[in-house]
């Protein structure tokens, strides 16, 4: 992934942009040209209560390089008044395990590497400085803060106090003693700044958000290093909320991060490598997996609370989701073969279970589990489902997960009104009902000036396909699991559903299902009826191929499906403007990456239950060509657009078909990579 001088102009430059994590919720993030454009943007963004609590530390290292008394600034910086061009002394900018960045000017060559100390709050960068020329010097300013990473700050003044010793400083900021602010450099003088404020970063992308896009940031002092001519220099900054920083080497964080991914990759036995004369078209696919392998690991953290890995949901400000980590679990864990990793996210999933609700989040501030979700539980028995599949673990299941699926199972039916969801089994045709006019415990989960935007409160389609599932998988597993009156029990529940959702669901004029029964809406969500393992319509009957039709016509699109068909009221096809605008348009005709994962199981479903030669043929070609036409669209997508190595989060529905919402999305990268992959 190599971005080369042509390409490095200002305006390409601000729309493509990077990141890396630290695998217990923070990250490091920016532009290809270094010019931050999101609140979120920062060399170290750090979870103070690891994976929650994530503040802006170190925003930016601006660095500049004087020969014969002339300053050359290799930053870029965008303020209203002011924009300085450093990308213009950029030669390239590459990501190969870590974002390196190559910088000329005259006789100096500068090659940066940046990268984070993997489980630390703690970041580094490297320099590489080779002078063919005369004697040089070299200033790094550390541009600082302390904010929660969501906040801004705005004209604000900063407090700090600075403890020098030689090469390390220690920053107190803003009377925050519990948390110091440590920086190291590994040779060269620092001169400290008194009240230096960097005022009014601007934010392109807030203002596109419709927030207000100005903030200050601190400048503590510089770092200056002499270059003598004719020679090179290997210079390591370090900054950490770790005190022994001068034991930090950036060298073997990148080595380290190297050896890490270098085990992912070959466990996951998704590369041959004992091939040799590989072609141009394989080794294109291995660098393609690489990646992918890559983005995939950005989401896996640790919760030291929990002593269990987690799933972040998208960066840069989602955390832990249920309901995302259960939909991506299968991408992101069992095709890469991480089982261990896999196991612990599912007793994650677990462990706060309440009244059979699996929580749908965690707290950002204070880490309580949040429960305002109809479907994080179901989804759980498919992903369960997947994890023996591939791992064949049953005694893990049998002991540590079948009860929590069993109490799921009970609560559903005696109902639950935990956070507003009101769930309850409808005695009378044994389909769910869930949530209310104001609440919001589907994934459609937006709410604008505090009112839920498409509350699909009712009978919706996806939570009853997913009910069918669960007691479908329930009967198979309390059979194994020796209990066959309990799994009569499971299939009794499963084929009232099956009767009921056959006959209620079905939209005769559309030609495909009511998204909650009484609304005719033509929305994606249909796809789960035929989209999991136990299907609750019959694949390749007249009314599965019509919802398929339906589907192909009105929401498919090269980027996912879109969440509302034009023509239904409220669609928009752009996504843009003030929080609220954003908010009434999320689900009402964006499209989702994620939601090509229900098209691409619904024609493989199709493919396994078809009967004749002539109806395998239609499947394996409609097959064949989303494969195809999804590796075309995001090859361009993660090397090219966007959040490189990454696959947003949404996109518009409406030509050119921009990313937005996060740059980084779990589900996304976990099903476009699925159906690549051809699994």
């Amino acid at each position: 992934m190599k971005i080369t001088k042509e390409n490095l102009n200002l305006e390409e430059g601000l729309k493509k942009e990077w990141l890396l994590t630290n695998g217990i919720g923070g990250f490091s993030s920016s532009t290809v040209i270094g010019a931050n454009t999101r609140k979120y943007h920062g060399l170290l963004v750090a979870p103070l209560v690891p994976p929650a609590r994530r503040f802006l530390i170190l925003s930016k290292l601006d660095e500049s390089i004087e020969i014969r008394n002339k300053k050359y600034d290799l930053y870029t910086n965008i303020c209203q008044s002011y924009i300085s061009h450093g990308h213009e002394y950029q030669e390239e900018f590459r990501r190969d395990y870590v974002p390196i960045f190559k910088y000329k000017v005259g006789k100096v060559e500068i090659t940066k590497m940046i990268c984070m100390e993997y489980g630390h709050n703690t970041v580094g960068v490297y320099y590489k400085v080779k002078n063919g020329g005369t004697k040089a010097k070299l200033t790094l300013a550390p541009i600082v803060n302390f904010r929660d990473f969501h906040q801004m700050s705005t004209g604000r003044k900063f407090n700090i106090r600075q403890e020098i010793n030689k090469a390390k400083v220690k920053l107190i900021i803003d009377d925050n003693s519990h948390t110091p602010v440590y920086m190291h450099i590994s040779e060269g003088e620092y001169i400290e700044h008194k009240d230096d404020t960097f005022s009014n970063m601007f934010y392109i992308e807030e203002e596109k958000r419709g927030f207000y896009p100005e903030e200050n940031h601190a400048v503590p002092g510089v770092y200056e290093i002499e270059i003598p001519a004719k020679q090179e220099k290997e210079i390591s900054f370090v900054c950490s909320l770790e005190e022994n920083i001068e034991q930090k080497n950036v060298r073997r964080f990148i080595n380290n991060e190297i050896i890490r991914l270098g085990e992912i990759f070959n466990e996951s036995l998704l590369i041959d490598n004992r091939k040799t004369n590989k072609t141009e078209k394989e080794i294109a696919r291995d660098d393609l997996i690489r990646t992918y392998l890559m983005s995939a690991d950005n989401f896996v953290i640790y919760r030291p609370n929990f002593r269990l890995h987690s799933i972040v949901a998208g960066y840069p400000w989602f955390l832990d989701w249920g309901r995302d980590t259960l939909i991506a679990f299968e991408g992101l864990l069992l095709i890469p073969k991480r089982f261990e990793v896999a196991k612990e996210v599912l007793l994650t999933i677990i462990r706060d279970v309440k009244y059979g609700l699996v929580p749908n989040g965690y707290s950002g501030y204070d880490s309580r589990p949040l429960y305002n979700s109809v479907d994080a539980s179901l989804l759980l028995f498919e992903q369960v489902q997947k994890y023996i599949q591939y791992t064949n673990d049953i005694e893990f299941v049998k002991k540590e997960i079948y009860p929590i699926l069993k109490d799921v199972i009970e609560n559903y039916c005696e109902g639950i009104d935990v956070d507003s969801n009101n769930i309850y089994l409808d005695s009378s045709d044994k389909l769910i009902v869930s949530g209310t006019e104001e609440t919001q415990n589907t994934w459609m989960d937006a709410k604008a000036n505090g009112v839920a935007v498409t509350p699909r409160n009712g009978k919706a389609v996806e939570i009853n396909a997913m009910w069918y599932n669960a007691n479908c998988i329930m009967a198979d597993l309390a059979k194994k699991f020796g209990h066959p009156l309990q799994a009569k029990k499971y299939k009794e529940l499963a084929e009232k559903c099956r009767s009921s959702f056959n006959a209620k669901f079905y939209n005769e004029e559309k030609k495909c299902l009511y998204d909650v029964i009484g609304d005719d809406k033509i929305r994606p969500n249909q796809l789960f009826a035929l989209s999991l393992t136990y299907p609750v319509l019959e694949p390749n009957s007249v009314q599965a191929n019509q919802v398929i039709e339906t589907v192909e016509k009105k929401l498919l699109n090269n980027y996912g499906l879109k969440t509302l068909a034009k023509g239904e009221e409220n669609y928009v096809e752009v996504y843009e403007g003030s929080p609220e605008k954003r908010d009434s348009s999320y689900h009402q005709g964006i499209t989702w990456p994620w939601l090509l994962g229900l098209y691409y199981n619904s024609l493989k479903n199709s493919l396994q239950t078809a009967k004749t030669a002539e109806e395998k043929k239609k499947w394996n070609e409609k097959i064949e060509k989303l494969i195809e036409r999804t590796t075309k669209t995001f090859e361009k997508e993660i090397y090219d657009i966007g959040c490189i190595g990454g696959i947003a989060e949404i996109y518009d529905s409406k030509k050119p078909q921009l990313p937005k919402g996060t740059i980084n999305q779990a589900w996304s990268v976990a099903e476009i990579f699925r159906i690549i992959l051809g699994r």
